[in-house]
């Protein structure tokens, strides 16, 4: 139990600025294991998201409080994902070859393609949760950041670690999943879903990892496989994915 902690909580280290015990740290064996909690993960950093749009509605706007979620949520996370997006979009807009992408994606500095690639998936995403059924916000902001959280895992699972440096921190864990890591994180994954009152919306898993396939295709082409970066990409586009496929199913079922 004690162990499994330590991996629950070396994964809420790994990927927020949640505080943790001092005895939480970036210990290999614990952080290769730590991503089957990815998705629950996204349950905590959704639920945090949910409870400031929920609390912010009562004295704002809509509009306002969504966009405090996505504040609330992005500040969980330090941005985690939306870097990584954003260092997918520069790699793959301006380099041309496997060496070039990946230096490209190391560089901190913030480049046209990264930030228009960032500012183009935060504003859909404003737009398609301003237009969602206001009731059923907190519980889609949930379940966003859980199911494209375990689509990202799948990545990880299905397509290997190409980055050679030994010094990254996120190396060990996106660089291996067992099956049962997987399912772990799929369980987490779907739970939100089960919460809505209709079984349709578990339609939008399809969408979702076509999503994933659509990029892991490029990340295949140009890297041989998948880096910490590659998993975050396809967090933000997977987790995008889904609220449109939630606002095209409203509207057609």
């Amino acid at each position: 139990m004690k162990r499994e902690l330590q991996i629950f909580l070396t994964a809420i280290m790994f990927f927020t600025r949640i505080p943790c015990p001092k005895w939480v740290n970036h210990e290999p064996e614990f952080l290769t294991k730590s991503s089957k909690y990815f998705s629950l993960v996204g349950i905590i950093v959704g639920a945090i998201g949910a409870l400031v749009y929920y609390a912010a509605s009562y004295v704002f706007s809509t509009e306002i409080a969504i966009a405090l979620s996505m504040v609330a949520t992005i500040y969980t996370t330090g941005a985690f994902h939306e870097d990584g997006f954003a260092d997918v979009c520069d790699g793959l807009g301006g380099g041309w070859t496997k060496e070039k992408i990946l230096l490209i994606m190391k560089d901190s500095r913030l480049g046209t393609y990264g930030a228009a690639g960032l500012g183009l998936i935060l504003g859909i995403k404003f737009l398609a949760l301003t237009d969602m059924p206001v009731y059923l916000i907190p519980l889609i902001i949930i379940s966003g950041h859980s199911l494209s959280r375990f689509i990202a895992t799948t990545l990880i699972y299905t397509h290997p670690y190409v980055r050679d440096t030994e010094d990254s921190k996120a190396k060990p864990a996106a660089k291996s999943m067992s099956m049962g890591m997987l399912a772990s994180s799929a369980i987490f994954g779907v739970l939100p879903l089960f919460f809505f009152k209709t079984w349709w919306v578990f339609a939008t898993i399809i969408p979702c990892y076509l999503a994933k396939m659509y990029l892991a295709a490029k990340f295949k082409k140009w890297l041989g496989g998948q880096t910490g970066d590659c998993a975050g990409a396809v967090q933000q586009f997977s987790e995008v994915i889904f609220y449109l496929s939630i606002l095209a199913l409203w509207k057609f079922i």
